[in-house]
């Protein structure tokens, strides 16, 4: 049977959750190619893989934002319109088009309409008013019901969110995120530069969602505990950063919070620090970051918002807070250090649940699968 050749398509080049899922997603994948619609670090890590990438030119699609009315693209049409060019050339002598971020499904669902390729896209999103708006919801709706050939999705959560903003559920198909099995080698924390005594670690990018502040608050609840952020502002969020050194400031936290920025030893820094913080206030479409936690082995606390309680078992596999509260956070942290056992006992099932559950191996023959469907219906 004939590998169906894929034309992957990613709207940045820059390395953040969905990018590297795709860079998981495409190791040892065969006959696939990729375009970018920005450059960026990700294209010499797919490169590096073996699939011939492309980036377009001038997209600087950075500049609509998700919340935006679609008229303030309308400025940018011309060069959208480029960009739908560029997608239905480098679609040529492919099978499937294979959209992995949101602006590259709008672009590659109008493309779809000369070109008529299958269609699959990979939605990354809770697709709801927190964090798109009205009108860019309904055409992102409209074209995944009239276009794509199937919609996949990395949690319930964000499967019931396509449905409820009225996607087809007929489209559907959950598929969680993967990440390798083989664990960091450990390092102790002065090979790593990190502070010693009580320390817990919040590991995703700059964003008000994200609820690094509402961790900085909860700081001021539990004295003595230290805390690494490892992450930066990605996407045209700097105002947040800017807002959370000043809040370290004001809230006399400068000896106890250090910036990390961009990290390429997460899973290492994960296994050093006593505690992993996963605070975002509103919902997780996955949050792989809590599937390397409990691959390290360390104990996890997270917000009850989205997928975290489903990738946590309920709280089997980890501890659940109300989110968007610095009260109940600073109560968890507190009782962890008072007694990690509670916390501890639940390690163990973590690492079974990643195993059984998010291996990158399974993931990769389950959408390879999908694929295969799409290109011969």
């Amino acid at each position: 049977m004939r590998v169906p050749r894929v034309l992957f398509v990613n709207q940045t080049g820059v390395m953040s959750g969905a990018e590297y899922v795709l860079a998981n997603l495409t190791l040892g994948w065969r006959e696939a190619s990729a375009l970018l619609l920005e450059g960026g670090p990700l294209e010499q890590v797919l490169r590096e893989q073996g699939l011939k990438v492309s980036v377009a030119s001038g997209a600087k699609l950075g500049a609509i934002r998700r919340d935006q009315s679609l008229f303030a693209a309308l400025p940018l049409a011309a060069r959208l319109l480029r960009l739908v060019g560029a997608i239905i050339s480098a679609s040529r002598g492919h099978d499937v088009v294979y959209a992995n971020s949101q602006k590259a499904f709008l672009l590659s669902a109008l493309a779809s309409i000369a070109d008529r390729r299958p269609l699959v896209w990979h939605l990354h999103d809770i697709l709801d008013g927190r964090h798109f708006g009205k009108m860019q919801r309904r055409l992102q709706i409209f074209l995944a019901n009239s276009r794509a050939s199937c919609v996949i999705v990395p949690s319930t959560a964000a499967a019931d969110a396509f449905t409820a903003a009225g996607g087809r559920s007929d489209l559907i198909r959950t598929v969680p995120n993967g990440i390798s099995l083989t664990p960091a080698p450990p390092l102790g924390r002065r090979a790593q530069g990190l502070p010693e005594g009580p320390l817990i670690g919040v590991f995703s990018r700059l964003a008000p969602w994200k609820g690094q502040h509402v961790v900085l608050e909860a700081l001021t609840k539990v004295p003595d505990v230290q805390c690494i952020l490892v992450g930066s502002a990605l996407f045209g969020e700097d105002d947040y950063s800017v807002r959370l050194t000043g809040m370290v400031e004001q809230l006399g936290l400068g000896d106890r919070v250090h910036f990390l920025g961009q990290r390429a030893d997460v899973p290492a820094l994960m296994q050093a620090v006593d505690a992993v913080i996963h605070p975002s206030v509103d919902p997780e479409p996955f949050g792989l970051t809590l599937v390397e936690a409990m691959l390290a082995g360390t104990p996890v606390i997270a917000t009850d918002a989205g997928a975290s309680a489903e990738i946590l078992d309920g709280g089997k596999a980890g501890t659940l807070v109300a989110a968007n509260d610095a009260t109940a956070l600073a109560d968890s942290i507190r009782a962890f250090f008072a007694d990690r056992q509670p916390f501890l006992d639940k390690v163990a099932r973590a690492r079974d649940r990643v195993k059984a559950v998010y291996d990158i191996v399974t993931m990769r023959r389950t959408v390879s699968a999908i694929v295969a469907k799409v290109a011969s219906p």
